[in-house]
């Protein structure tokens, strides 16, 4: 079994990084804005389930594979940052439309696609895995502590995105949203746009 120590050092890397705000925690917030608690909470299913597959890839081994792979790493960032960009142009289109005008949303079920699409097309996923097991597990650590601290970040991912689902999903914070919503959304588009970016500048800088 991993070390009370080692297994607190772990997931206070993990939550540090995952609770920090990103393209997934800014995603999930205005979804549960515009969409409600239950849509929030679908999406952020979404990006835990995606999360989990980069644990499971950087636990078994495959995430440094990944890394020194660059023709793969290289196609997994463009098709993240292109992701990203249309994301960003959806929130662009919602912001030019007229108040009571917003885009149409996509019904609840699908919430839960986009927010796994949405981490899987982020393979700097993986990296934050990589550095978060890094902390406190070492190389002669068992299968079962290495599972044990793979289960542990897995529900603070989820904790962590059905904690902004919550929070954002409140009536006093859709009220404003709906209020702001022009505002809000131009300013979402833009932090995905620079994301987008940056995720296809990192694709081909290397």
């Amino acid at each position: 079994m991993i070390e009370l120590e080692s297994l607190a050092a772990i997931s206070l890397a993990f939550f540090i990084v995952t609770v920090s705000p990103g393209p997934a925690n800014i995603a999930v917030a205005t979804v549960a804005m515009s969409s409600g608690r239950l849509g929030g909470l679908l999406f952020g299913l979404g990006l835990s389930v995606g999360l989990a597959f980069w644990g499971v890839v950087a636990a078994t081994g495959m995430g440094a594979v990944l890394q020194g792979t660059n023709f793969l790493l290289t196609a997994l960032k463009v098709a993240g940052g292109l992701y990203l960009l249309w994301l960003a142009v959806q929130s662009a289109r919602s912001a030019c439309k007229p108040s009571g005008k917003a885009t149409t949303k996509p019904y609840q079920g699908r919430w839960f696609m986009h927010g796994l699409i949405l981490n899987l097309s982020n393979p700097k996923a993986v990296v934050a895995w990589m550095a978060a097991l890094s902390m406190g597990l070492a190389s002669g650590d068992n299968a079962m502590a290495v599972v044990t601290a793979m289960l542990v970040c897995m529900a603070l991912g989820f904790v962590n995105y059905a904690g902004y689902a919550l929070v954002f999903s409140v009536s006093g914070v859709m009220t404003g949203y709906r209020r702001l919503r022009r505002w809000i959304d131009g300013a979402v588009a833009g932090l995905f746009a620079l994301a987008g970016f940056g995720l296809l500048r990192s694709a081909f800088s290397r």
